[in-house]
């Protein structure tokens, strides 16, 4: 059993059992701690860079940058570390991968990293999951008389005049040439920063009007932004995108509009609280649709757990589907296999994962799955709308031989018509922890 789970009081563990409801917003990623969302949207689909809390971390604990996407904005797959400390061959540190933004120009895609007390770097690629590798072998900026250098945020204006901003407590911007791996002119502090300003400060343009959201003065932390005409400013504050409560430690905003509609990301740590409520930094990533008035003022957005965040297309279950994909999947994890793929891992018996939305259509006859098993007695149980909801079919998960062996299963299924939240639940007869890999599952 994990280890985490004993210290779960009873009431938790029953909760983590019952089907996702739609009136809370839960934490986007639970198979790992995700901080400081940074979303893109390229190619219809939402790209979601993160830090990368350890999950034994007391304080700030952060050494890679994690990718996830979605194009429904509930069901999320994890494409592991787009890039570590390690791609800066000059960082001498091993901590402090913090808050990084990944944009895209003329079909290049360039993440911004702070490492925290040696600068901002910038890394590339030529598809936004990577590979990514560092350009100029050195720091893109780098003041060395203070640590002000962090959060970085990135926009390209109407005019093709790319600009970098960042800093805590102050706010700092270059204006980035066209290669985005320098700039031109000396970096400019700002006389009149925001007020409330504290850190991670998100620039963009919407309908004419500059924004800057930014975490506002801790503790506790909410998110405050600010409007120009210019995006060098002035910056007249104009209140909060989410006002600081005594659940708002800390934040970090991200903020896009999507097929039609504006979302805000930011911080929360209700995950952490399903184990403790103990202090760590231990940060988990929200999203929240938002709102703007007629005058491009932002409507406030209440606290992420008294949002709903609506599923804006349903899912295709007629495909592959890697099975680190999931709207909610508590104890599990996700890891990078030898040969290089991405698989669902430490499975225990009862445990499950959920996908929202599922639209069967007329009907599914075959579920398969490629796993990997070296042990005997696991199965899948295959529900809707809930770990104990209407039973589809059951696959039995066989040995494949040594654990990296992996082989395609499959059972019948029936009963599937519409739409539904679709649940794997993990079984054992005989065995409780780590029961198999799982790979990829489609539907037939």
């Amino acid at each position: 059993m994990k280890t985490h789970l004993i210290f779960l009081p009873l009431l938790v563990q029953i909760l983590l059992n019952l089907p996702i409801v739609s009136s809370a917003q839960n934490p986007l990623i639970q198979t790992k701690y995700t901080a400081d969302p940074a979303p893109m949207v390229y190619n219809d689909t939402v790209f979601l860079y993160t830090t990368h809390d350890e999950d034994d971390a007391q304080g700030f604990k952060m050494l890679d940058w994690l990718l996830y996407s979605s194009t429904d904005m509930v069901n999320w797959t994890d494409h592991g570390i787009v890039a570590t400390l390690k791609d800066f061959k000059w960082a001498t540190r091993d901590n402090g991968a913090w808050a990084q933004q990944c944009i895209e120009r003329n079909g290049k895609f360039y993440m911004y990293c702070p490492l925290h007390g040696q600068g901002i770097g910038v890394l590339v690629a030529d598809t936004p999951y990577g590979p990514f590798k560092d350009p100029i072998n050195k720091p893109l900026v780098w003041q060395k008389e203070h640590w002000d250098d962090i959060d970085p945020t990135v926009f390209i204006d109407d005019d093709g005049q790319a600009y970098m901003y960042w800093g805590n407590p102050n706010v700092y911007y270059v204006k980035l040439n066209e290669d985005m791996i320098s700039y031109s002119g000396d970096i400019v502090k700002l006389e009149n920063k925001p007020e409330h300003y504290q850190e991670g400060p998100w620039v963009y343009k919407r309908n004419g009007h500059y924004y800057m959201a930014f975490a506002s003065t801790c503790c506790p932390e909410g998110i405050g932004y600010a409007m120009s005409d210019s995006p060098t400013g002035p910056w007249i504050t104009k209140g909060h995108i989410m006002k600081p409560t005594h659940r708002s430690r800390g934040n970090h905003p991200g903020i896009i509009d999507y097929r039609g509609n504006s979302y805000v990301f930011g911080l929360s740590y209700e995950l952490m609280h399903l184990e403790t409520f103990k202090h760590h930094e231990r940060r988990s990533s929200m999203a929240a649709k938002m709102h703007y008035n007629t005058d491009g003022t932002i409507q406030e957005v209440p606290y992420w757990a008294e949002t709903i965040l609506e599923q804006i297309e349903p899912f295709n279950p007629y495909r592959r589907v890697e099975a680190e994909t999931m709207a909610w999947g508590y104890g599990l994890k996700t890891e990078k296999m030898p040969d290089g793929r991405i698989c669902l891992t430490n499975i225990d018996n009862n445990e499950s994962l959920c996908l929202r939305g599922v639209d069967f259509k007329k009907g599914a006859r075959e579920f398969s799955v490629m796993a990997a098993c070296n042990v005997d007695g696991g199965y899948i149980e295959l529900r809707l709308g809930s770990t104990t909801g209407k039973l589809i079919g059951t696959l039995p998960v066989t040995r494949s031989g040594a654990m990296d062996r992996y082989k395609l299963m499959s059972c019948l299924i029936k009963g599937t018509e519409g739409v539904h939240d679709l649940y794997l639940c993990f079984k054992s007869n005989s065995q409780k922890d780590n029961l198999f890999f799982l790979d990829y599952w489609e539907f037939k």
